[in-house]
């Protein structure tokens, strides 16, 4: 007993080094500031702020406040979590002794066939046992697997916090969508009025003799267009809201929502940090360095898996015909270390080694491919949302004009100096740019979205409270008109 503990010792003061390279962040050259950015980069970020300062309004929070509770994809990442977490206590538990146990009792008797001295009397008796078994992890090969079980359990959760930004991104972009087609097929309704009554006076005019009727047939032209275009985007918004309905992990139904016009206005000018800090704030890339680190110990584990095994069993237990006896005379117990060392495997576990390296590679070039990735999605928005600043204001601009074009064409016919043919030709120059207006107003809000999202938008911040969501109202029938 004294010298198997003694060799216990001996081997447990050698589990200090473990085999392979320690993980090292690899070098990546971050640039000064993003492409693009006119300015040099400041360290404050609109991924500081938490989606609930960045999105506003009360129906829109309340969307994304059911889908963070509710969302499929959420439950879905936080089942991937819980199962790479229990992964890593099952790696984990191979750096500890296995203990376990076993009872038994018999009784029976021998047949008098088997037995040549007459029939053996009735026997009894009971055994119990503890074994016990421990790979004493002189190379760190159980280190290592522990090692990369962690990672990929720390993967995982950076996994589940990209699954909660991509949502709050999804709902968001979904919500301004609706929004957006709300938007249109107002415009389309109040141009089919317009053009409805440019027809009802077109066609009387004609009956009268005082109008052409290709006057007529241009306006019931106008009007058949526009009047086409308000089922489809009764379609699209049906559409629309039943996928945001999945997003929020319940059944097709209404959503309620704001008009676009009334959202809040978008800043000019967007703070978007400096670029190394996308290295510590966006998920995708934590999780692909996450599994750098695990493909980095995998290696250590399979350099190991070449060297020694020196492994521990012991057994203490007892066999005995009386229960009071059985830790008495009956009482057994054996300590055996263990020594196993690969001689001859074909270049098995050369090839294991290999193959470890090869898949870190792999890693490696995902890790650099996601960052290179994120500067790139971070630099397209930016210049994206500079150049949609500018288009929204030049379109503006051509709206504000038709619409004057349309006020001064309505003067001139009242005032007898044109035929109202004009003004129809000034309402179908408005109508496409009012259309056009409402979709860059879109475009700036979805990239808005996408640039948080890009960035790594801080959905969660440590030290940062959520105010209590606002309670949404009630979801009105399908057939009422949306607010």
């Amino acid at each position: 007993m004294r010298r198997s503990l003694v060799l216990i010792l001996l081997c447990a003061s050698a589990l200090g080094c473990a085999m392979g390279p320690n993980y090292k962040r690899p070098q990546v050259a971050a640039p000064e500031q993003f492409r693009g950015v006119p300015k040099p980069a400041d360290p404050a970020s609109l991924a500081d702020r938490p989606w609930w300062e960045i999105f506003a309004d009360p129906n829109l929070q309340a969307l994304i406040d059911e889908a963070l509770a509710e969302g499929f994809d959420v439950r879905i990442a936080a089942a991937r979590v819980e199962q790479n977490r229990s992964n890593a206590g099952i790696a984990r538990s191979g750096l500890f002794p296995q203990v376990g146990g076993t009872g038994q009792w018999q009784r029976g008797r021998e047949s008098t066939y088997t037995y040549p001295y007459g029939q053996k009397p009735v026997s009894e008796g009971y055994s119990a046992q503890f074994q016990l078994s421990w790979e004493l992890d002189v190379w760190g090969r159980l280190r290592r697997l522990n090692e990369a079980g962690r990672a990929k359990y720390l993967g995982s959760i950076e996994a589940q916090r990209g699954v909660l930004l991509s949502l709050v991104a999804d709902v968001a972009s979904g919500y301004y969508t609706l929004c957006e087609l709300d938007k249109e097929l107002e415009i389309a309704k109040d141009t089919q009025r317009a053009y409805q009554s440019i027809y009802d006076l077109f066609n009387l005019q004609l009956q009268g003799g005082t109008a052409s009727a290709l006057q007529t047939a241009s306006a019931e032209g106008a009007l058949g267009s526009v009047a086409a275009s308000v089922p489809s985007l009764e379609a699209q918004i049906s559409a629309q809201e039943n996928l945001l309905s999945v997003l929020l992990g319940r059944m097709p139904g209404p959503i309620i929502r704001s008009k676009l016009p009334s959202l809040v206005e978008l800043p000019l000018e967007v703070p978007a940090g400096l670029p190394s800090a996308l290295l510590e704030r966006r998920p995708d890339i934590l999780e692909a360095e996450q599994a750098l680190v695990a493909a980095n110990a995998n290696i250590g584990a399979s350099k190991a898996s070449m060297f020694p095994t020196l492994s521990l069993t012991g057994i203490f237990g007892g066999v005995s015909p009386q229960v009071n006896d059985l830790f008495g005379r009956g009482q057994t117990w054996s300590i055996v270390p263990g020594l196993f060392q690969p001689i001859f495997y074909g270049g098995k576990f050369w090839f294991q080694v290999q193959a470890a390296k090869a898949i870190y590679g792999e890693s490696l070039a995902q890790y650099e491919q996601a960052v290179t990735a994120a500067f790139g999605e971070t630099a397209t928005a930016l210049v994206t949302h500079l150049k949609l600043v500018e288009a929204e204001k030049q379109q503006a601009r051509s709206v504000a004009a038709y619409a004057e074009a349309v006020r001064v064409s309505n003067q001139r016919y009242t005032a007898g100096l044109s035929s109202y043919y004009e003004v129809l030709e000034a309402q179908q120059d408005l109508y496409p740019a009012q259309v056009t207006l409402a979709k860059l107003r879109f475009q700036r809000l979805n990239n808005f979205v996408t640039l948080y999202k890009a960035l790594g938008g801080g959905w969660q911040n440590p030290g940062q409270t959520r105010p209590a969501p606002v309670q949404q109202p009630a979801v009105p029938p399908a057939e009422a008109p949306q607010k």
